[in-house]
């Protein structure tokens, strides 16, 4: 029982219903997981950590238990325009790193957390990086695993990136293509993209494995995903050049780790490239492949320790 000693809570957002897990003592320390999983991802982890922080897992919005507001389809022609017109929508905003690191922050705060340390995966870890940009008073320390910036990866995509990491270009597809094929077999492209890395699907205990094609089942799900993906591509772009422009970088110690056989070490260059965002950074490879938290969870772990500054018992 990975979370036997964890009280399980929903909090609400104002834009989303948040989902997740607390336990523990200690400082609080808020993990987020990535794609196309839940807070199941730290299933190896979540005890231990217990003894040092006071641990949070959550759904992200849109993943998991967390709730999954709806976008309204694109128009296909501009509407008339009103006498007093309302600013439009940006769109895909509702799964822009913004608003998703906005719930993240609130579910902190509500948790009673001013100032927290973050350690996040893949999806997750993308949220974490707008965090503590737009939160640098709230996000003490962060720890980023097996990624590198979303503008870099983007800006730099060549034949073997875009191929290991087909569904980036995927999802980001207009509505309905995505969803209607997704939900025609969902558990197919959860086996695929998770299955397709470096440690295949044995390494995923059986119950993580059911618990992630369980969540993406549901085409509330799936939708969530593609709007995910969709924003990455648009609005959170937009808002990464700008931060680049601006001279504005993450300011609280960034740590950051992949996976020695992933697809961030053999195609990027992920220090050099967080240091162009980032002011203080540090940083590894492990011996492992993208999902971090289940394939090296020892490492993982003495990291944790050791970047938080907790003392093992």
């Amino acid at each position: 029982m990975p979370f036997a000693n964890f009280t399980r809570f929903e909090i609400d957002t104002g834009e989303a219903r948040i989902a997740g897990l607390q336990g523990g003592s200690g400082p609080a320390l808020l993990l987020l997981h990535g794609h196309p999983q839940t807070h199941m991802i730290w299933h190896r982890l979540a005890q231990r950590l217990a003894r040092h922080f006071t641990v949070i897992l959550t759904d992200l919005r849109g993943y998991g238990a967390s709730s999954k507001p709806r976008v309204a389809p694109a128009r296909a022609e501009p509407a008339a325009p009103a006498k007093q017109a309302t600013p439009a929508p940006i769109p895909h905003d509702l799964y822009s790193k913004r608003a998703m690191a906005a719930d993240q922050v609130a579910v902190m705060q509500q948790l009673g957390f001013d100032k927290f340390l973050v350690c996040a995966h893949d999806r997750g870890a993308r949220v974490a990086h707008r965090m503590a940009l737009d939160y640098p008073d709230q996000v003490e320390r962060l720890m980023l695993l097996d990624i590198a910036p979303t503008l870099e990866m983007y800006e730099n995509t060549d034949r073997a990136f875009a191929t290991a990491y087909f569904h980036w270009f995927f999802l980001i597809q207009p509505e309905p293509l995505p969803e209607t094929l997704l939900a025609a077999a969902p558990e197919v492209y959860v086996e695929r993209v998770m299955g397709s890395r470096h440690a295949g699907l044995d390494v995923f205990a059986p119950e993580a494995m059911a618990a992630y094609k369980q969540a993406f089942a549901d085409p509330a799900t799936i939708h969530a995903v593609c709007e995910d993906y969709r924003a990455s591509a648009t609005i959170d772009l937009e808002r990464d050049r700008d931060d680049m422009e601006r001279g504005h970088k993450v300011a609280c110690p960034l740590r950051v780790l992949w996976g020695e056989f992933g697809v961030i070490e053999q195609c990027f260059a992920p220090l050099e490239a967080w240091r162009r965002v980032a002011r203080d950074v540090s940083g590894r490879a492990l011996a492992c492949g993208h999902y971090i938290p289940e394939e090296a969870p020892d490492e993982l772990y003495d990291e944790i320790l050791s970047f938080f500054e907790a003392q093992a018992n």
